[in-house]
């Protein structure tokens, strides 16, 4: 099993102190943050994108470009692309540089993206945010195979023999579809033969779970060879103790203050308790050994091979923080990785050297193509 810390780099008040950080040291503190992961052997660290509040993750190929300049062996990864807000031509662009520049490790999440307010930004509804994705999706992966690209977009101009610099570093990137409640995401990643990336934060797993069967499903519908789907899973808060007791007691404190921010926002918490965040939510609250049996009992109805952690220390001091990851490194994540199987291929560049191939015969036909 690989691990990713993420964050979507919410920028909001301190959930016990109140205290409001500048955007600048909330930047820092995601700085930290991926530096620590990188020392403490984390295989990956992701950056969100998000265009509304309490988000100030609009950017995340800046912010993970300078994450490449200061880490050397941690893969990165966004946490979504938000496709359907995007010109994919750009989107490319942006992040065949940054490929470049990180030296390969980069893979990306990508998604429609969740919220009103973005939406309203970039002009898009909830009726053709899904069309979008998808047809975002499809221009950007054949303009990071083909040195030409010729098509008929809907919303976007048209392409003419269009040549898209720089060519890539990794020949394709690895992308990931992220999925939280619908099956348009999962069933783009199938067709494609893509990994999905289970939300699995706001509920219960069951409905999670659901849509991960049906991505099996659609996978092999498709052609694809069963033991090649692969998923990744969320999680919705960590902390580690040696005893649950002693997480119980560090983690209440935080869990209500987002509590009160949710109910701020006037959201209905789906967990109105600790006891049931701790015991019906993904989070990861207790012992190493209550930790480890709760990921398998996720495994058992996820199959999940990738796993992520908040990368933020979400109101625990940094020294809780701090000692809560090095303890999931030493006590919990040797366990999983001995336990539960890697992903089905090699964690690291993706087929680097050479020139982008032509599109082959088993793309499938759509309407973005000419």
């Amino acid at each position: 099993m690989k691990f990713l810390a993420i964050t979507l780099i919410v920028h909001r008040p301190h959930p016990v102190t109140g205290v409001q950080p500048s955007t600048q040291e909330r930047f820092r503190e995601v700085v930290g943050n991926a530096l620590l992961a990188e020392e403490l052997g984390f295989d990956g660290f992701g950056v969100g994108e998000r265009h509304e509040r309490p988000f100030i993750s609009s950017s995340p190929p800046v912010v993970l470009s300078h994450l490449a300049a200061l880490t050397s062996r941690i893969r990165l990864f966004t946490a979504v692309t938000t496709l359907s807000l995007l010109d994919p031509v750009r989107a490319y662009e942006d992040y065949a540089t940054l490929d470049h520049l990180s030296g390969g490790r980069l893979e990306l999440i990508v998604g429609k993206g969740n919220g009103s307010a973005q939406r309203d930004l970039f002009d898009v509804t909830t009726g053709d945010q899904w069309e979008r994705n998808a047809e975002s999706y499809e221009l950007f992966r054949r303009i990071w195979r083909q040195q030409k690209v010729t098509a008929q977009p809907r919303f976007r101009p048209a392409l003419l023999d269009a040549e898209v610099w720089p060519r890539p570093y990794q020949n394709p990137v690895r992308v990931w579809h992220g999925s939280a409640t619908s099956r348009e995401s999962v069933d783009l990643a199938a067709r494609y033969g893509d990994p999905l990336f289970s939300a699995n934060v706001t509920n219960p797993v069951e409905p999670y779970a659901e849509l991960v069967r049906h991505y099996r499903e659609q996978w092999a519908a498709y052609g694809h060879d069963p033991a090649l789907a692969t998923v990744g899973a969320g999680t919705a808060g960590y902390y580690a103790a040696r005893t649950s007791q002693e997480a119980l007691a560090a983690y209440r404190p935080v869990f209500e203050g987002q509590l009160a921010f949710q109910r701020k926002l006037g959201l209905e918490p789906v967990f109105a308790t600790l006891e049931d965040f701790a015991e019906r939510s993904s989070a990861l609250i207790g012992s190493p050994q209550q930790i480890v049996e709760k990921v398998h009992r996720y495994h058992e109805q996820l199959g999940h091979t990738v796993l992520h952690l908040h990368a933020d220390a979400d109101g625990l001091t940094q020294a809780q923080h701090r000692g809560a990851l090095e303890l999931f490194q030493s006590d919990i994540a040797p366990v999983l990785r001995k336990e539960i199987p890697d992903p089905p291929w090699a964690w690291g560049p993706v087929g680097v050297g050479g020139p982008a191939d032509a599109q082959t015969a088993a793309e499938p036909a759509t309407a973005a193509h000419a």
